[in-house]
């Protein structure tokens, strides 16, 4: 029976990735529940091409070189030195949706930069399709940033917060 249920879930997630592509989509996401304790969560993303068009489109050699050519390489070390995804105590979103940082409105936030967390405390809940998702601790120490505000849309893999 288990072989089945794989076939069938390799079929649908196949079907998902013909849906991508036929409509130009860069990304799915789907649960599919089986009962109570059994579910399927798939994520079917694409690269975007347009992000890599713009380098690659011909511009006059004699504008180009004196222009662009000194900016690029100093820009790119301060972006990599400065991205909170690649730190080591960054917590990301495990999905696409909105931020809310308090339990309710009115209430105080979940968490504040200096406090301190232990393994499983809620950081924060990210609500996807009316399901209000709390996204917890997966370390303990302490909040050094908070990359979000209350209410903001957030993407797979957006940094939230960094613990350290």
């Amino acid at each position: 029976m288990t072989d089945t249920k794989h076939e069938a879930d390799v079929a649908f997630i196949k079907a998902l990735a013909e849906l991508l592509r036929e409509n130009d989509l860069t990304e799915l996401q789907v649960k599919r529940e089986y009962g109570e304790e059994d579910s399927l969560n798939v994520r079917v993303s694409r690269a975007a091409q347009a992000v890599a068009a713009p380098v690659q489109v011909a511009v006059p050699a004699a504008a180009a070189a004196p222009v662009a050519a000194a900016p690029a390489p100093a820009a790119a070390p301060a972006a990599d030195v400065e991205d909170p995804a690649s730190h080591p105590g960054a917590v990301t979103s495990p999905m696409v949706g909105t931020v809310y940082m308090q339990p309710e409105p009115g209430a105080p936030s979940f968490v504040s930069v200096g406090a301190s967390v232990s393994e499983g405390d809620t950081l924060l809940i990210v609500e996807a399709m009316k399901t209000m998702n709390h996204i917890h601790a997966p370390k303990s120490g302490t909040v050094k940033r908070i990359l979000v505000g209350d209410g903001d849309a957030v993407e797979f893999g957006t940094p939230l917060v960094i613990i350290e």
